[in-house]
């Protein structure tokens, strides 16, 4: 056969052969010059697109500052803790991987199943804030795709008795309730970054560089005494407890510096463990909870007509028959008196007798001083939910409204408040701005009575505690102390309950040289007893007693027993 008849033995045209030559030196051509092009003309090209798929700029967390009490001991610290995150894509675990790693973060393996399926999100966290050595153990099962990084976590050595003045954080580490979130941005200090290169297992490989150094939070110091502290704490547990209460609530004021030496409410919680926390748990009474002041209000009434000239400690003031009609409404005493000094109206706590003192004075000197003692304004400490209270303006008071406000129903007031009043008898006159933070020199106050009212008070409302007074139970071993008791129907549907009261007392000492305030709030007693002098009395005296020998005040009384009345036996107030 020929060779031309032989089809696959056709000859090519030779341009064909040289064109497809060409062509590849070309395309060769062209990936040379783009190679140098990216490599030695454009080479940021090349690493930004590295960078983004491998260089990560992490952030290098803060240490929280400290809250100390006023002695320096540790009342909020930070622990090093774990959390284990995973990136959903990259994990490849066996079932017997994962039934460990559900089993060590005690969480369910279908969810753990669930979010490993959501291939679309980057990152996903299977457990906040474990124990370093737990994430040691996960990370010792080997699983591709779940890491674990540093955080910190609070930690409260007080536990419940601190919960109310310190709060907590929350699981990203800012402050939630009390002084964590009031000093917030203090605490917190600032996040650090730094560059660094992983793999494409999430690993770091290396180390590039320090963007911005982390800058850790101050350290801040309470003026609480962690000691009184718990001395308070303490007391009010045990009051509650046995008088059946739903809920209490006491504070303790250096009237010197303005400081609050102690803070304590029930119900509580534990900071540590707040799994089945209620709101009636985490309410901070002391700051927040309103209630109407019954006849602690009645020496700013008696110290305002003082003032005003009206009367003086020995002016008589017929209470007979032991009730006083006003409109159509009838003001009573628990136990009708006939002519009795002003002194004795507070020793004996008077509805009849303060209320016509009080109609003496017009609507606007009694509006003027409520506001003057703090009463209607936040007290400033800068502490979250502060309440302002309740006070209605002067022009829509009504005489009964005017009458019935001079022993404390019409207004509202938080028991930080009502002890801050009360600074106003133990300082001579001068209302004292309050702080939560320790100050240790004493402050200027504002005056708001003169000296010598002041003075006068204070040796009246010492008569309220002795034999023959409402508050015998609250005098005390080696110190001398005045107070006023206080029991307060509780409003209802518009309304007052019949049975249900609030108790409290407010006082000072020592007489001879004032230095503490304590104010006491027992809601809701019902063990048998709700008088102010039964209730919350004692717990004044015992928490004044063991303050005062803690400052080293010195003892202005005999250091002999205190023969307390017998059940039945003391002055009830009037409620």
């Amino acid at each position: 056969m020929a060779l031309a008849a032989t089809p696959a033995l056709i000859r090519l045209p030779v341009w064909r052969a040289r064109f497809v030559l060409f062509a590849l030196v070309a395309a060769f051509g062209v990936l040379v010059g783009r190679s140098v092009y990216l490599q030695a003309v454009k080479t940021d090209f090349l690493q930004m697109k590295g960078e983004s798929r491998f260089s990560r700029v992490i952030e290098v967390p803060a240490t929280r500052g400290r809250i100390l009490d006023r002695n320096g001991e540790a009342v909020a610290i930070s622990t090093p803790v774990r959390s284990i995150w995973a990136i959903p894509e990259d994990v490849d675990a066996k079932p017997e991987q994962l039934k460990k790693l559900a089993a060590l973060l005690s969480t369910d393996g279908r969810e753990l199943e669930r979010k490993f399926a959501d291939t679309a999100r980057d990152f996903v966290y299977l457990k906040r804030q474990i124990p370093p050595e737990l994430a040691d153990r996960v990370a010792a099962l080997g699983i591709p795709g779940v890491y674990a990084h540093r955080e910190f976590r609070r930690y409260y050595p007080g536990g419940e008795v601190m919960a109310h003045v310190i709060g907590f954080t929350g699981v990203e580490d800012a402050g939630q309730e009390g002084m964590e979130l009031a000093f917030q941005d203090t605490l917190a200090g600032k996040a650090g970054s730094r560059r660094v290169i992983k793999d494409r297992l999430g690993r770091i490989v290396e180390d590039i560089e320090s963007i911005r150094g982390a800058q850790d939070g101050r350290d801040l110091t309470l003026s609480v005494d962690g000691k009184i502290q718990n001395l308070a704490y303490g007391a009010l547990k045990a009051a509650v407890e046995a008088h059946k209460a739903k809920a209490g609530a006491i504070v303790v004021l250096d009237v010197r510096t303005g400081e609050v030496l102690a803070l304590a409410n029930l119900p509580t919680y534990n900071p540590n463990n707040r799994g089945k926390l209620t709101g009636a748990q985490l309410r901070n009474r002391v700051m927040t909870d309103l209630f109407e002041p019954g006849s602690t209000a009645k020496p700013l009434t008696v110290a305002l007509a003082m003032e005003a000239g009206k009367v003086s400690p020995a002016t008589v003031i017929q209470t007979a028959p032991g009730s006083l009609t006003i409109a159509n409404r009838t003001i009573r005493d628990a136990h009708p008196g006939g002519a009795m000094s002003v002194a004795q109206v507070i020793q004996k706590s008077s509805n009849v007798g303060t209320a016509k003192i009080a109609l003496s004075l017009s609507r606007e000197e009694m509006w003027d001083m409520f506001r003057r003692v703090g009463f209607g304004a936040a007290p400033a400490l800068g502490f979250p939910g502060e309440a302002q209270g309740r006070l209605r303006a002067w022009k829509t008071w009504r005489p009964i409204e005017q009458a019935t406000m001079s022993y404390g129903y019409g207004l509202s007031v938080s028991l930080i408040q009502l002890a801050r009043a009360y600074s106003v008898f133990a300082r001579d006159g001068e209302l004292v701005p309050l702080t939560l933070t320790r100050t240790d020199m004493p402050v200027a106050g504002k005056q708001v009575i003169s000296a010598d009212t002041a003075r006068a008070m204070r040796a009246m409302l010492e008569m309220a505690v002795q034999p023959g007074g409402t508050a015998p139970r609250a005098r005390m071993m080696g110190w001398r102390v005045g107070g006023k008791t206080g029991t307060a129907h509780k409003q209802e549907n518009g309304g007052y309950a019949a049975n249900k009261y609030v108790s409290s007392f407010v006082g000072f000492g020592p007489i001879s040289d004032p230095r503490i305030v304590i104010a006491v709030m027992i809601d809701e007693p019902s063990a048998g007893q709700h008088y102010g002098g039964a209730v919350a009395a004692p717990v004044f005296s015992q928490v004044m007693q063991g303050a005062l020998r803690r400052l080293g005040v010195t003892p202005d009384a005999p250091m002999q027993p205190i023969e307390l009345p017998g059940e039945g036996e003391e002055v009830k107030e009037s409620t």
